[in-house]
Parts: C-alpha cells; sequence; structure tokens
C-alpha cells in the first residue's frame, strides 16, 4: 500500500508545524519524552520482537537483543544529547565567540529491513533530541514494523507530528526529497539506492548521510587465539542469516593456520541450528525474501563456474539458505568484488600482512575491517593503511551507541551515532560578538 502525494504532502506539512514548537521545546523535556519512548520500548519488547521475526525471519533471540539495544541507545542519548549539543565557546580576538547547534527541520529517513527497528532508532533518536521532526520511509517488507514505531512513538507520548510513518513507494521518495520542508535525507540501503537518493538530494542542495554496503574483511593472523577468531568468525558471519552490511563477507587467513581454521569453521557452523525463527533455539532463521536467497544462490554459482569451490553449505530450500564456506577465490568472483548479503563466508588465504592489508583494500566498500592478533602494536601502527570507517582488533565489527558508525568508499559518507551523530542534523552556527 502506498499513499497519495497528497497525503504524503499533508504529513510533511504536519511535521513542519510541529517542528516549530518541538524547536522551542527544552531539552529536558525532549528527553522526558524519548525516556519514555524507551519505556514503552522495553515494555513491549516481545511483541517488537515477534513482529521482526514474522515480517523477515530473524530468529527471535536475535530480534529481542535488536529492540534491547534500541533501549541502550535511548540511554546513552538521554544521558549525553545535553553535553552534545551544548554551544562550545571558542577563544578569538572577539568580546565573545562561540557555536551552537540548532535543528535543521524536517528529516527524511529511509530504512532497510534487516535491522528494522535499531536502523530507524539510530536515525530518528538523536535527531529528535537535537530538536528536528521525523518522516521515515521504511522498507516495504516490513510495513507493520513501519507503522507500529510510529505508534510506539506516540503511545509513549511524542507530540502528533514528530515521528510519522511514510507507506511509500521507492519511486515516491525523489518527490519527498523535493519537498521544499525536508531539509535533509538519511539513507541506510544499497549502493544503488544511495546514488539514486543522494543524486536527489544534490538536485535540491540538500545534506545526505549514507550508510551504504559492506564487504568487511575478517583478518586471522597465525598468532591469532584461534577458538576465539572462530568462534567470532561465525557470529561475524552468520547473525541475521548474514544478511548485514558490516558482517564478516571476505576472510583472509594466514596460510599457515589456513586448513586448520577452515576445519574448525566447517565444525562451528555444522553445529549451528537452522529453523523456525520463533524458536528461541533457532539460530539460523530464513533470509526475508525467497529472492533474496535467489540472489546469493546466484553469486555462490557464478563465483563456482569461475573455479570457487563450496567446502560446506551451499543449498537453498525456499527462503532458507544453508551456512556456506567457499574457497579457491579469485578476486574476480562475485563473492568476492561483490556484497553477499547472505550466510555466505568467503575464505582466502595470505602470506604476510602486507598482502593482507593489499586483499582488505582491494573492494569498493570501506566500511569495517577485524584483524585477529596478539601482535596489537604492529596493527596499531598500521591502522591508517585500512581504508575503512572502522577498524575493531580482536573483535567483529559493531555498531555501538557510544562509536561513530560509517564508512568511506561506496559505503557512504557521514556518520551515525555518537556525537558525530547528533551533530549531523543540526545547523552549527557560528556566533561572534563585539561589544
Amino acid at each position: 500500500m502506498t499513499m497519495a502525494i497528497n497525503d504524503t504532502n499533508e504529513k510533511i506539512n504536519r511535521a513542519a508545524e510541529a517542528f516549530q514548537k518541538w524547536r522551542k521545546t527544552a531539552l529536558p523535556d525532549r528527553i522526558t519524552h524519548i525516556q519514555n519512548v524507551k519505556a514503552k520500548l522495553l515494555e513491549n519488547k516481545k511483541q517488537y520482537a515477534e513482529l521482526i521475526s514474522k515480517e523477515m525471519g530473524k530468529p527471535i533471540s536475535q530480534a529481542i537483543a535488536e529492540v534491547e539495544k534500541c533501549g541502550l541507545l535511548c540511554d546513552y542519548y538521554i544521558q549525553n544529547a545535553p553535553a552534545f549539543l551544548q554551544g562550545r565557546k571558542i577563544t578569538t580576538e572577539a568580546t565573545e565567540s562561540f557555536v551552537t547547534y540548532e535543528p535543521l527541520g524536517v528529516l527524511l529517513g529511509v530504512m532497510p529491513w534487516n535491522f528494522p527497528f535499531w536502523q530507524v532508532f539510530r536515525f530518528a533518536i538523536p535527531s529528535i533530541l537535537a530538536g528536528n521532526t521525523i518522516v521515515l520511509k521504511h522498507a516495504s517488507n516490513v510495513p507493520e514494523t513501519a507503522q507500529i514505531i510510529q505508534t510506539l512513538y506516540e503511545d509513549a507520548g511524542l507530540p502528533k507530528g514528530i515521528y510519522q510513518n511514510l507507506p511509500i513507494s521507492s519511486k515516491e521518495v525523489a518527490d519527498v526529497i523535493g519537498n521544499p520542508h525536508i531539509k535533509a535525507v538519511s539513507l541506510t540501503g544499497s549502493e544503488n539506492a544511495g546514488i539514486a537518493v543522494a543524486t536527489e538530494a544534490a538536485k535540491h542542495l540538500k545534506k545526505s548521510v549514507l550508510e551504504l554496503g559492506g564487504s568487511n574483511a575478517f583478518i586471522v593472523c597465525e598468532d591469532a587465539d584461534l577458538e576465539k577468531a572462530v568462534s567470532t568468525a561465525v557470529n561475524a558471519r552468520m547473525q541475521n542469516a548474514g544478511q548485514s552490511c558490516i558482517a564478516g563477507k571476505r576472510f583472509l587467513i594466514q596460510e599457515t593456520i589456513y586448513d586448520t581454521f577452515l576445519e574448525k569453521y566447517k565444525i562451528a557452523l555444522s553445529q549451528l541450528k537452522m529453523g523456525d525463527p520463533m524458536d528461541p533455539d533457532t539460530q539460523i532463521g530464513p533470509m526475508a525474501r525467497v529472492d533474496l536467497a535467489q540472489e546469493v544462490e546466484a553469486q555462490v554459482q557464478k563465483s563456482v563456474a569461475m573455479g570457487a569451490t563450496i567446502a560446506f553449505g551451499g543449498n537453498r530450500n525456499e527462503a532458507y539458505f544453508d551456512p556456506t564456506i567457499v574457497t579457491n577465490i579469485t578476486e574476480n568472483m562475485p563473492v568476492f568484488n561483490e556484497e553477499v548479503f547472505g550466510p555466505v563466508a568467503a575464505l582466502l588465504p595470505f602470506k604476510t600482512l602486507n598482502e593482507a592489508i593489499t586483499i582488505s583494500n582491494t573492494s569498493r566498500f570501506g566500511l569495517g575491517v577485524s584483524i585477529f592478533t596478539k601482535d596489537i602494536n604492529t596493527i596499531k601502527s598500521r591502522i591508517s593503511e585500512f581504508e575503512e570507517g572502522a577498524v575493531f582488533i580482536n573483535e567483529m565489527v559493531k555498531s555501538d551507541p557510544r562509536l561513530p558508525f560509517g564508512g568511506i568508499k561506496k559505503s557512504g559518507y557521514g556518520r551515525e551515532l555518537s556525537e558525530e551523530g547528533i551533530h549531523e542534523f543540526v545547523n552549527i552556527k557560528t556566533v561572534l560578538i563585539q561589544h
């Protein structure tokens, strides 16, 4: 179901009217509203998690964890927004000089289905606390989740018009961006979606923040804690059936431990329970749609036709795709040079750290990289060589409200979360006073 353009414009007008009051609402009062949102969120977390599992297939235990993480994000900004939004004095020759952080107005969010609560909350909560209002186009395959988030905000007492769901198609996004009330847009999604939104925003000289795809390298050096590396590699690739932009996708294993890692990884994957996402014991559910599983299957099969080997798994049953390991990889194969948005790990051996860094950087994406080693000082000295938005040492790449999140290259631009995230959608205003 999509809205008529008049209904969409009416919602945008409502958001613009609400902004005029919301921008003048004292920050402590805004914070109280977000405290109520957090309380309502956690009170109904089982209901929300079940809806996530129903609409996009995420195992219920992971869906509950996603909702709880949204609560942690609310807590983080409740505690830190006052410091982040406080004016900053700057010493100059003038009597006074400082900057203030003021809201922009109505923001458009375009969000994906893979983390249907988390992606929305990490955009909306800091933006609303900064004094903006939100209209949000969610993914078409999570319509009930999209609407229930608006209901959650309103049931928590957030004034009407501050956050509104736009059940529109992708084709209608351009018209929304062109609406004069829309001041900026944030998109989390595919590379192509990012190009389309950024192009449209640029036509109207409106700011955009893009969090796009990734093909993260997961590097395991010969001196690494192998058991930890293997167990982390399972979670890094298989969480949410591999449907994550920051999932480890290209596993670079030093050749001296390559065979051992491969065997341990096979054993670990064989122990994962695949099944009904509503079963609390399920670790791998179906992918979000059958066509998405078919796309992953095609990427694997094309790679096999080019010489790759399926070392484990590789089977698809409707939307279920087995945890899979592909070996004998070359850089021209889809499992290396495309983002594989499913439970498929591409394993490649490397000889030296120099070679691992080169292979890691041989990607049009630059979202994050994980490196497992005991020689932390060497990696710290070479962090600048990784063309990434994040470097995680002895840990999988993951989002954390306390840390800025975003990428470079074809992974997008701008940052979410932390102080940098709340400053993306404010007017950083310079004030100078001379007496």
